[in-house]
Protein backbone atom coordinates (compact mmCIF):
# COMPACT_ATOMS: atom_id res chain seq x y z
CA UNK A 1 0.00 0.00 0.00
CA UNK A 2 2.76 2.47 0.98
CA UNK A 3 4.70 1.53 -2.15
CA UNK A 4 1.66 2.30 -4.35
CA UNK A 5 1.17 5.69 -2.70
CA UNK A 6 4.86 6.45 -3.16
CA UNK A 7 4.71 5.50 -6.87
CA UNK A 8 1.58 7.64 -7.37
CA UNK A 9 3.23 10.60 -5.64
CA UNK A 10 6.32 10.27 -7.85
CA UNK A 11 4.12 9.98 -10.98
CA UNK A 12 2.17 13.13 -10.05
CA UNK A 13 5.44 14.97 -9.40
CA UNK A 14 6.89 13.90 -12.76
CA UNK A 15 3.71 14.85 -14.64
CA UNK A 16 3.57 18.24 -12.88
CA UNK A 17 7.21 18.95 -13.64
CA UNK A 18 6.73 17.92 -17.28
CA UNK A 19 3.70 20.20 -17.71
CA UNK A 20 5.62 23.07 -16.08
CA UNK A 21 8.64 22.61 -18.36
CA UNK A 22 6.42 22.28 -21.46
CA UNK A 23 4.52 25.47 -20.58
CA UNK A 24 7.82 27.38 -20.30
CA UNK A 25 9.00 25.86 -23.58
CA UNK A 26 5.75 26.84 -25.31
CA UNK A 27 5.99 30.41 -24.02
CA UNK A 28 9.62 30.79 -25.11
CA UNK A 29 8.80 29.40 -28.58
CA UNK A 30 5.84 31.76 -29.01
CA UNK A 31 3.08 29.19 -28.47
CA UNK A 32 -0.08 30.06 -26.55
CA UNK A 33 -2.45 27.46 -25.19
CA UNK A 34 -6.08 28.52 -25.31
CA UNK A 35 -8.38 26.69 -22.91
CA UNK A 36 -11.27 29.16 -22.99
CA UNK A 37 -14.46 28.70 -25.06
CA UNK A 38 -14.02 32.10 -26.75
CA UNK A 39 -11.85 30.58 -29.48
CA UNK A 40 -11.21 27.01 -30.55
CA UNK A 41 -9.32 25.21 -27.76
CA UNK A 42 -5.75 24.42 -28.68
CA UNK A 43 -2.33 25.78 -29.55
CA UNK A 44 -1.67 29.15 -31.22
CA UNK A 45 1.68 30.29 -32.65
CA UNK A 46 2.90 33.90 -32.69
CA UNK A 47 3.37 34.99 -36.32
CA UNK A 48 4.89 38.06 -37.92
CA UNK A 49 1.84 39.18 -39.89
CA UNK A 50 -0.16 42.40 -40.10
CA UNK A 51 -3.35 42.91 -38.13
CA UNK A 52 -6.17 42.42 -40.63
CA UNK A 53 -9.81 41.37 -40.39
CA UNK A 54 -10.22 37.76 -39.34
CA UNK A 55 -6.84 37.18 -37.66
CA UNK A 56 -6.45 36.20 -34.03
CA UNK A 57 -4.50 38.51 -31.75
CA UNK A 58 -3.09 38.38 -28.22
CA UNK A 59 -3.64 41.59 -26.28
CA UNK A 60 -3.20 43.09 -22.84
CA UNK A 61 -6.47 44.64 -21.68
CA UNK A 62 -6.38 48.32 -20.75
CA UNK A 63 -6.48 49.05 -17.03
CA UNK A 64 -10.03 50.09 -16.19
CA UNK A 65 -13.02 49.21 -13.98
CA UNK A 66 -14.56 46.81 -16.53
CA UNK A 67 -11.41 44.68 -16.72
CA UNK A 68 -10.92 44.90 -12.93
CA UNK A 69 -14.43 43.41 -12.59
CA UNK A 70 -13.64 40.76 -15.22
CA UNK A 71 -10.45 39.75 -13.38
CA UNK A 72 -12.17 39.73 -9.98
CA UNK A 73 -15.05 37.58 -11.33
CA UNK A 74 -12.58 35.26 -13.13
CA UNK A 75 -13.91 36.08 -16.62
CA UNK A 76 -10.26 36.67 -17.50
CA UNK A 77 -7.12 35.17 -15.99
CA UNK A 78 -4.61 36.95 -13.85
CA UNK A 79 -1.28 37.53 -15.53
CA UNK A 80 1.64 39.76 -16.39
CA UNK A 81 -0.22 42.58 -18.13
CA UNK A 82 -0.68 45.92 -16.30
CA UNK A 83 -3.45 45.62 -13.72
CA UNK A 84 -2.54 41.97 -13.11
CA UNK A 85 -4.56 40.88 -16.16
CA UNK A 86 -3.63 37.93 -18.35
CA UNK A 87 -3.24 38.17 -22.11
CA UNK A 88 -6.48 37.59 -24.01
CA UNK A 89 -6.86 35.95 -27.42
CA UNK A 90 -9.63 37.28 -29.66
CA UNK A 91 -10.40 37.61 -33.35
CA UNK A 92 -10.32 40.94 -35.22
CA UNK A 93 -13.74 41.82 -36.65
CA UNK A 94 -13.28 45.51 -37.49
CA UNK A 95 -10.42 47.95 -38.00
CA UNK A 96 -9.64 51.34 -39.54
CA UNK A 97 -12.40 52.56 -41.85
CA UNK A 98 -15.05 50.08 -40.65
CA UNK A 99 -18.27 51.44 -39.14
CA UNK A 100 -19.19 49.81 -35.83
CA UNK A 101 -22.28 49.95 -33.61
CA UNK A 102 -22.71 48.10 -30.32
CA UNK A 103 -25.95 47.80 -28.36
CA UNK A 104 -27.92 45.13 -26.50
CA UNK A 105 -29.06 43.46 -29.73
CA UNK A 106 -25.46 42.91 -30.76
CA UNK A 107 -22.58 44.25 -32.78
CA UNK A 108 -22.94 45.63 -36.29
CA UNK A 109 -19.94 46.09 -38.60
CA UNK A 110 -20.60 48.07 -41.78
CA UNK A 111 -24.33 47.51 -41.23
CA UNK A 112 -24.03 43.72 -40.87
CA UNK A 113 -25.11 42.04 -37.61
CA UNK A 114 -22.40 39.70 -36.25
CA UNK A 115 -23.59 36.26 -35.11
CA UNK A 116 -23.55 35.47 -31.37
CA UNK A 117 -22.90 39.13 -30.51
CA UNK A 118 -26.00 40.07 -28.46
CA UNK A 119 -25.20 41.37 -24.98
CA UNK A 120 -26.36 39.44 -21.95
CA UNK A 121 -27.73 41.42 -19.00
CA UNK A 122 -26.31 39.05 -16.38
CA UNK A 123 -23.64 36.37 -16.13
CA UNK A 124 -24.16 32.71 -15.15
CA UNK A 125 -24.28 33.72 -11.48
CA UNK A 126 -26.94 36.40 -12.14
CA UNK A 127 -24.51 39.31 -11.65
CA UNK A 128 -25.05 42.34 -13.90
CA UNK A 129 -22.79 42.68 -16.93
CA UNK A 130 -21.56 46.00 -18.36
CA UNK A 131 -23.81 47.30 -21.12
CA UNK A 132 -21.37 48.98 -23.51
CA UNK A 133 -22.82 51.21 -26.24
CA UNK A 134 -21.25 52.58 -29.40
CA UNK A 135 -23.31 54.44 -31.98
CA UNK A 136 -22.23 54.30 -35.67
CA UNK A 137 -18.51 54.97 -35.24
CA UNK A 138 -15.97 54.82 -38.07
CA UNK A 139 -12.82 53.32 -36.56
CA UNK A 140 -9.51 55.16 -36.89
CA UNK A 141 -6.03 53.66 -37.40
CA UNK A 142 -5.58 52.86 -33.71
CA UNK A 143 -8.92 51.14 -32.97
CA UNK A 144 -9.89 47.46 -33.26
CA UNK A 145 -13.03 45.45 -32.57
CA UNK A 146 -12.04 42.13 -30.95
CA UNK A 147 -14.48 39.38 -30.05
CA UNK A 148 -15.55 35.77 -30.27
CA UNK A 149 -18.10 34.73 -32.85
CA UNK A 150 -18.20 31.20 -31.38
CA UNK A 151 -19.39 31.79 -27.85
CA UNK A 152 -22.44 33.95 -27.10
CA UNK A 153 -21.25 34.18 -23.46
CA UNK A 154 -17.71 35.35 -24.27
CA UNK A 155 -16.38 38.38 -22.42
CA UNK A 156 -15.42 40.55 -25.39
CA UNK A 157 -16.08 43.85 -27.21
CA UNK A 158 -19.82 43.70 -26.50
CA UNK A 159 -18.90 44.46 -22.85
CA UNK A 160 -15.58 46.37 -23.04
CA UNK A 161 -15.71 48.13 -26.41
CA UNK A 162 -12.84 48.87 -28.76
CA UNK A 163 -9.20 48.01 -28.09
CA UNK A 164 -6.34 50.39 -28.93
CA UNK A 165 -3.52 49.24 -31.21
CA UNK A 166 -0.93 49.65 -28.45
CA UNK A 167 -2.76 47.00 -26.37
CA UNK A 168 -2.26 44.34 -29.08
CA UNK A 169 0.95 42.34 -28.54
CA UNK A 170 0.97 39.77 -31.35
CA UNK A 171 -0.91 38.19 -34.18
CA UNK A 172 -1.37 34.46 -33.53
CA UNK A 173 -2.38 31.62 -35.81
CA UNK A 174 -4.02 28.34 -34.76
CA UNK A 175 -1.57 25.45 -34.98
CA UNK A 176 -3.64 22.62 -33.52
CA UNK A 177 -7.21 23.08 -32.23
CA UNK A 178 -10.12 20.85 -31.33
CA UNK A 179 -13.73 21.15 -30.19
CA UNK A 180 -14.86 20.50 -26.67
Amino acid sequence: MKRTIKILAIAVLIISATVFVLSIGFRVSGIYINTTPSLPVGFYQVVDEPIVNGVYVAFCPPQNAVFDMARDRSYINRGDCPGGYGLLLKRVFALSGDTVSIDQTGIFVNGEHLPNSAQLKTDAEDRPLPQYRLDQRVLDDSEYLLLSDLNPQSFDARYFGLIARDQIRQVVRPVFTWSR
